[in-house]
């Protein structure tokens, strides 16, 4: 209940006929994020305002003397995104990142990202836009995207088995009702259930003055997975990335998963990569 307001939450269950207890189940079940998002896409109250928290594209600024001298010796997968730790609303995250400097991402879109890595370049570090070995060596994947800037906006995820909690489960069967009394209220199933997903929805969206914006990448929180999520089992979501956010042609997802621990300690090589399509 923490990352969503309790009276809007009774709000919401009255609206959608969903019991009050299942409501707080369910908003139990949420996670903050940060969703980044073009300039264009930011919400119009927010657009003059919100200042960039990150980029696609473009060189990466690595540090002269570690994995990018000008020798081209970073890392082998194309530069798609940074982050700037700093920039990101801290309150949206449950996941503890570095305080400063900036994360950077390096993965492909068009194949299995065998060779992805993350680096954290600490902000107190000089730094310049160095080329990846590829780009030097004319590998296979020599690619430079184009450079744009990203803006951060707070968001809400929720548990990928949410439908599976008991509360739910038993809303769903008929064992309880909006009212409390204990019987069915002559639901069916399938009304049951758009019931509950109508509700989902709008509890996920309430951070949002409607619609939530499209995003290029989503750091923390439950992925927004199109296949067997991969933050579970004791991983988490760091960054999710649209291959079509940084590159039109691309329509695949690339998720970046890891311990919690892991990520505390920035122990970037334990980090796991997964692409979905």
């Amino acid at each position: 209940m923490a990352y969503v307001d309790e009276r809007n939450v009774t709000g919401l269950a009255s609206e959608y006929g969903v019991p009050a207890d299942v409501a707080r189940e369910l908003a139990g079940l949420l996670r903050p994020c940060v969703l980044l998002v073009r300039k264009a896409d930011l919400p119009d109250a927010d657009r003059e305002d919100t200042l960039p928290a990150g980029l696609t594209g473009g060189l990466p600024p690595l540090p002269g003397g570690e994995d990018g001298g000008d020798d081209g010796s970073g890392p082998a997968d194309p530069f798609v995104l940074a982050v700037d730790c700093a920039a990101l609303p801290r309150d949206s995250l449950d996941i503890e990142i570095p305080s400063d400097g900036q994360l950077l991402f390096f993965t492909t879109f068009e194949y299995e990202p065998e060779e992805s890595e993350v680096l954290h370049v600490p902000a107190d570090g000089s730094t310049g836009e160095r080329p990846s070995r590829d780009i030097v060596g004319g590998g296979p994947r020599t690619v430079v995207y184009e450079r744009r800037p990203l803006y951060p906006v707070p968001g809400l995820t929720i548990d990928h088995d949410w439908r599976g909690c008991d509360l739910v489960r038993s809303f769903l069967d008929g064992d309880g009702e909006s009212d409390g009394a204990g019987e069915s209220d002559g639901r069916d199933l399938g009304a049951g259930i758009e019931m509950v997903d109508r509700f989902v929805e709008a509890l996920v969206n309430s951070v949002h003055a409607g619609t939530p914006p499209h995003s290029v990448a989503q750091i923390g929180g439950f992925s927004d997975q199109w296949q067997v999520p991969p933050d579970q089992d004791g991983l988490v979501l760091l960054a999710q990335i649209s291959g079509n956010g940084v590159d039109h042609g691309l329509f695949t997802l690339n998720l970046v998963v890891g311990t919690r621990q892991d990520i505390a300690a920035g122990r970037w090589e334990n980090l796991h990569f997964e692409q979905q399509c």
